[in-house]
C-alpha cells in the first residue's frame, strides 16, 4: 500500500518527468538547452535528469511547506511558486522531507546524484545553481505558455 507521502513524491516525479518533453514542443529550446548544458560541462543525459530531478524536488519542497499538501491537493499549486523555489530555496532545502524509500528506483538514484552534487560544494554546486535556472526558465515557459491565467501544476499534468 502506497502511503500518502509516497503519492505525493510521485506526483511531483511525474511533473519533473513531463517538464522538458512539454517545453520541447518548440524544437529550437531542447538544443538550447543542450548547448547550455555542453557549455557548462555536463553531460546531457546527466544534466537533464538532474533537471527532471530538481523540478521534482522543487515542486516537493513546496507541497511540504504548504503544511504538508495531499497528492489531490498537488494539483493546484500554483507553476510561478515551483518555479520561484528552484531558484529560491538552497539545494539542501529541497532534499528535506523526501519519502524514506522510492517506489522507482530511477528517482532514488537520480536523487541521490543530487544529494551528492549538494554536498560535493565547488564545481557540483556550480552545475547546480546552473540547472536551477534551466529548471526556473522551464517552468516559466510552460507558465507563460499556459492558456490559463496563473496555471498550476495539475494543469501541466493534464497538458501531457
Amino acid at each position: 500500500m502506497t502511503s500518502e507521502h509516497e503519492t505525493l513524491w510521485n506526483r511531483c516525479a511525474h511533473l519533473g518527468r513531463v517538464l522538458l518533453p512539454l517545453v520541447d514542443q518548440e524544437p529550437w529550446r531542447q538544443a538550447r538547452r543542450r548547448d547550455h548544458l555542453r557549455t557548462w560541462g555536463i553531460d546531457t543525459a546527466v544534466g537533464e535528469r538532474l533537471i527532471e530531478t530538481f523540478a521534482a524536488l522543487a515542486a516537493h519542497a513546496i507541497a511540504v511547506d504548504a503544511a504538508s499538501l495531499s497528492a489531490a491537493e498537488f494539483d493546484a499549486l500554483p507553476l510561478r511558486a515551483v518555479a520561484d523555489a528552484a531558484t529560491a530555496k538552497r539545494d539542501y532545502e529541497l532534499l528535506a522531507g523526501l519519502p524514506g524509500t522510492f517506489a522507482d528506483g530511477r528517482d532514488e538514484h537520480a536523487v541521490k546524484v543530487f544529494r551528492l552534487h549538494t554536498y560535493a560544494g565547488g564545481r557540483a554546486g556550480l552545475q547546480l545553481f546552473r540547472l536551477s535556472t534551466e529548471v526556473r526558465h522551464a517552468l516559466t515557459v510552460l507558465a507563460e505558455r499556459s492558456p490559463v491565467p496563473f496555471p498550476t501544476c495539475g494543469d501541466v499534468l493534464r497538458a501531457n
